[in-house]
C-alpha cells in the first residue's frame, strides 16, 4: 500500500496536548504506524553525559501515532485533508489532496 503521509510534509495535529499545531514530518515508521513531527510532542529526557555530548535533561520530539495527524491543504495550507491517489497519463501514480484537488509534491 502507498504511504499517504511521507517524509516532508505539513501536517496537522488531530488530537492531544499539542492540538491544532502544524509542523513537518521528519521521519515515518510504517511498522509502528508513528511519525516524528518537528517541533510537536516535546518530551523531557535525562542525558547522561558522554565524550560527544553533554549530559542533563534534552527536550526532544517524541513520535505520534499516524491516526493523530492530517495532511494540511497544499493549497492554503488552513485546513485538513484526506489524501487520494491519482495516475497521470505518463503512468506515474501520485498522491491528490481531496478537498482542493492539488497534486502534492513528493
Amino acid at each position: 500500500m502507498a504511504a499517504k503521509i511521507k517524509k516532508g510534509d505539513k501536517v496537522i495535529l488531530l488530537t492531544g496536548r499539542d492540538k491544532g499545531k502544524r509542523g513537518e514530518v521528519v521521519e515515518v515508521n510504517p511498522r509502528e504506524e508513528r511519525v516524528l513531527v518537528r517541533g510537536v510532542n516535546m518530551v523531557s529526557r535525562h542525558q547522561r553525559q558522554t565524550p560527544q555530548q553533554q549530559g542533563g535533561i534534552i527536550r526532544k520530539e517524541a513520535p505520534v501515532h499516524i491516526s493523530n495527524v492530517a495532511l494540511a491543504d497544499p493549497k492554503d495550507g488552513k485546513k485538513t485533508t484526506r489524501v487520494g491517489f491519482k495516475i497521470l497519463k505518463d503512468g506515474r501514480k501520485v498522491r491528490v489532496a481531496l478537498r482542493s484537488g492539488e497534486q502534492i509534491d513528493g
